[in-house]
C-alpha cells in the first residue's frame, strides 16, 4: 500500500510541474485534464503526507522510551501517552487511505443528466414520474446542487411522459447514479372510484455530464431540425422556431429540447444530452466486453431491473437491491431520499473495499 501511495504522491508532484509548462498552458483541454487529476489526488496525498509525519513521531517516541526516558517516570509516561495517541492517529489515517485507494469512478464528481420516463400505468405512471422529479429536485437543494429542466413532455393532468433535467454540482453523478432503474409505485389513484390499488412504474436513467473533449461528435454526423415549441395537447409555447431536434446519424439517436425560448440554448442543451447518451452507450458496451468484471450488489447498470417500490398503503419504501425498507413515504417524496442513497453509496464502497 505504501508503495502505491508513494507513486501517487510522485504523480501529484509531476502534475504540478506539468501544468506549469508553457506548451501545456496553451492547450486548455490538456490543462483541464491535468488540473482535474491533480485535484483528485490532493486529498489522498495530503493524508499520506500526514501518515508519514505520524510515522516519524512514532519512531521518535519509541526511541525516547528505549533511551533514558525509563529513568524518568514522568517522561516515560508522557512518551507512552504520545505513542498511544500517534498509533491511534495512524490507524485512522491507514483506514482512510485504504478506502481512498479503492478504484473510484472518474465520473463520480461530475454533474448528472437525469431522464425520467413514465412506463406501465398510463396517467398514473406519468404522475409518479412527476413526483420522482420533485423528490430529486428537493434532494438536490439539500445537497446544494442546481437542477435545470432540459426537456419535458407533460400530460394533460400534470404528469410527465418524459422529463430530462440536469443536476449540476460536484459529486452529483456519484450519488444520483444509484437511482438508475425501474421505480414501482403501489397506491390507489385519485381517479380510482373502486379503491383498488394500482401498480405503476417509471424508468430513471442517470448519466454523467460529458465535456466536449471527452467525446467527439463530428458536425457531419448530425442533422439539426428546428421547429415551434409546443406544450401538452399541442398548444404553442411561443411563436418562434426555438425547439431543436438533433439526430445523430451513425446511431440514429434523437434528442429534442424545447424548454428554452432561445434556439441556441436549446441546441446547447440537446448536444449536452446527446454527448451524455453517446458516452453512456460506449460505457455500457465497455462493461459488457469486460464480462467477468465484478457486478456491484447495489448498481448493476441494468435499467430493466426493478430497484425500488414505493408502497403507499403500507407507507413503505423498499430498495430491492439491498433489502432496505424504510417508512414515511411523504417525507421521502419531499426530498428525504438522502439516507437511502447514502446507504447505497456506503454498501457499494464496502463491497469494493472487500474485493480489493
Amino acid at each position: 500500500m505504501l508503495d502505491r501511495l508513494q507513486s501517487l504522491e510522485d504523480r501529484y508532484e509531476e502534475l504540478g510541474e506539468l501544468m506549469s509548462r508553457p506548451g501545456v498552458m496553451e492547450d486548455m483541454g490538456q490543462l483541464q485534464r491535468y488540473a482535474k487529476e491533480h485535484s483528485d489526488l490532493e486529498t489522498i496525498v495530503s493524508h499520506f503526507r500526514q501518515l508519514k509525519r505520524i510515522d516519524v513521531g512514532i519512531e521518535e517516541a519509541r526511541e525516547l522510551l528505549a533511551d533514558g526516558a525509563q529513568e524518568e517516570p514522568e517522561l516515560r509516561e508522557l512518551a507512552r501517552e504520545e505513542l498511544r495517541s500517534l498509533e491511534e492517529a495512524r490507524e485512522e489515517q491507514v483506514d482512510f487511505l485504504k478506502k481512498a485507494l479503492v478504484p473510484k469512478d472518474p465520473t463520480d464528481d461530475k454533474s448528472a443528466i437525469v431522464e425520467i420516463r413514465a412506463a406501465a400505468g398510463g396517467e398514473e405512471a406519468a404522475l409518479f414520474a412527476r413526483e420522482l422529479f420533485r423528490m430529486y429536485t428537493l434532494y438536490s437543494e439539500q445537497q446544494n446542487w442546481r437542477t435545470e429542466i432540459l426537456d419535458a413532455n407533460e400530460t394533460g393532468i400534470g404528469g410527465f411522459k418524459e422529463i430530462i433535467f440536469e443536476v449540476s454540482g460536484k459529486g452529483a453523478f456519484g450519488k444520483m447514479k444509484y437511482e438508475s432503474g425501474v421505480h414501482r409505485v403501489q397506491r390507489v389513484p385519485t381517479t380510482e372510484s373502486g379503491g383498488r390499488i394500482h401498480t405503476s412504474t417509471a424508468t430513471v436513467i442517470v448519466m454523467p455530464e460529458v465535456e466536449e473533449f471527452d467525446i467527439e461528435i463530428k458536425p457531419e454526423d448530425l442533422r439539426i431540425d428546428v421547429y415551434r415549441s409546443t406544450g401538452h395537447g399541442g398548444q404553442g409555447v411561443n411563436t418562434t422556431d426555438s425547439a431543436v431536434r438533433i439526430t445523430h446519424l451513425p446511431t440514429g439517436m434523437v434528442v429534442t429540447c424545447q424548454n428554452e425560448r432561445s434556439q441556441l440554448k436549446n441546441k446547447a442543451s440537446a448536444l449536452s444530452v446527446l454527448r451524455a447518451r453517446l458516452y453512456d452507450m460506449e460505457e455500457e458496451k465497455r462493461q459488457k466486453e469486460l464480462g467477468a468484471a465484478r457486478k456491484s450488489q447495489v448498481q448493476t447498470g441494468d435499467r430493466s431491473e426493478k430497484i425500488r417500490t414505493y408502497n403507499f398503503p403500507q407507507d413503505r419504501l423498499t430498495d430491492h437491491r439491498i433489502g432496505l425498507t424504510v417508512h414515511s413515504l411523504p417525507s421521502i417524496l419531499n426530498g428525504a431520499i438522502g439516507p437511502v442513497i447514502d446507504q447505497l453509496v456506503m454498501l457499494d464502497q464496502k463491497q469494493k473495499l472487500a474485493d480489493e
